[in-house]
Parts: structure tokens; sequence; C-alpha cells
């Protein structure tokens, strides 16, 4: 019974907060929602995409160096990971000769591209929801104000602080939970974009080190190699 009477304590409390924050708390409640819904979406895709798994990048390479073409390629087709993806159509590429190195490196970019572009999808949410939060709660506190200085002024003559002090607190309540809102979307968002550039990296790195130790040299009409862009 204890418990029982203390969410319902807590359940009360908070509605009531939400009725003086207004309809702009509920939008910037539902945004916090969304957020930890793209947060935990993103994090599972990572884990199961093996994002940031690049211990097998060292070993692949010496075995290339020693020549052990198949060898490399069973290992990158047996890996998941974005990475290897990448590195495996380099290599494979690499070993048929079916395209000069020009016209490889622009498959194998287009690959990479593919590669971060799904695991980016998503981002932009956490990125747009990080912006809009303290702009909404910026918005409720002007309207909180209003309505304040509105209450004031009907009061006439017989004008009570406590009037006063009730209306601002009810207005930055809306200000304090955009900011709540927005702190962590921004920082899910820097993470998770972090880590994508590194992957990108790994991906120009891998894959330009298999060109070079194949050591083969693009034709002297052949277009300079495409980097693999950041996916925006």
């Amino acid at each position: 019974m204890a418990d029982q009477g203390f969410w319902q304590t807590i359940t009360r409390d908070a509605v009531a907060l939400f009725d003086r924050g207004g309809p702009v708390l509920y939008v910037l409640a539902i945004l916090s929602i969304a957020a930890l819904a793209i947060l935990i979406a993103k994090v599972w895709q990572f884990a199961d995409r093996k994002v940031g798994r690049r211990r097998f990048i060292g070993p692949a390479l010496v075995l290339w160096r020693a020549g052990e073409r198949a060898n490399v390629i069973n290992q990158l087709a047996a890996n998941t990971g974005p990475v290897a993806r990448v590195m495996l159509a380099a290599a494979r590429g690499l070993t048929a000769k079916s395209l000069d190195d020009a016209l490889l490196r622009e498959e194998v970019a287009r690959i990479a591209q593919l590669e971060l572009g799904a695991l980016r999808s998503g981002l932009r949410g956490l990125e747009i929801i990080s912006q809009i939060a303290p702009l909404l709660g910026l918005l409720g506190t002007v309207l909180g104000m209003i309505d304040a200085f509105k209450a004031l002024q009907e009061a006439g003559p017989n004008v009570d602080a406590a009037i006063l002090a009730g209306g601002i607190w009810t207005a930055l309540l809306t200000t304090a939970a955009g900011l709540i809102v927005a702190i962590p979307a921004a920082a899910a968002h820097y993470y998770l974009d972090g880590r994508l550039e590194r992957e990108r990296e790994a991906m120009e790195t891998a894959t330009t080190a298999l060109f070079t130790a194949f050591g083969r040299k693009p034709a002297k009409a052949a277009a300079p190699a495409r980097r693999i862009k950041r996916v925006s």
C-alpha cells in the first residue's frame, strides 16, 4: 500500500507539473521519448553491425602483404562489420583485376557511402531534437511570461508579488525542460557521430593500405581516387 501511495503521489505531482507547463511541456515530453527511442535503436544497430570492432584490420593487412589473398578474403567475408565489407569489396576487386584502380576505388567508395549512410539514418532526428527543444522551451517561457504579466495587470492596484513569482516560476519551467531534453540528445548525437567518423577513417585507411600493399599503380590517364566522403 505504501508503494502504491508513493506512485500515486508521483503521478499526481507530474500531472500537475505538466498542467502548469502547458502544451509546450507535453511536446517536450514527446520529443524526449523520441530521442530515447532513437538512441536505443542506434545503439542496438551499432552493436548488431559490429561498429567499432576493428582489431581484425591489422592481422588482415599482414596476411595481405604476405600474399595470402584468399585467406584474407575468407576472413573478411566471415566478418559482418562495415569496415570488413568495404575491405572485402576492395580485396575481391584487386584479386579479380576486373577493374582498373580508379574505377575500383570509385566502387569501393560507393559501397562505403552505402554502409555509412545506413548507419547514419536516424541521427538527423537526434540533431533536430537537440536544436528545437531549447527553442520550444524558450517559447513556453515567453508565453508564460505573457500570462504572468497579464495576471499582474488584471490584479490592478492589489498587486501581489506571489502572482508574479508564481508566473515566472511556471514560465521558466519550460526552459529548464527544453535544456533537459536538448543536452542529452546533443551528447548522444555527438557520440554516435564520432563513432561513425572513426569508422569512416578506418575504412579509408584500410582500403588505402590494401591498394598500396597490392602494388598496383593506376593508369596515367586515370582520375585521382575519390576519398570516402562523410555522409551528412
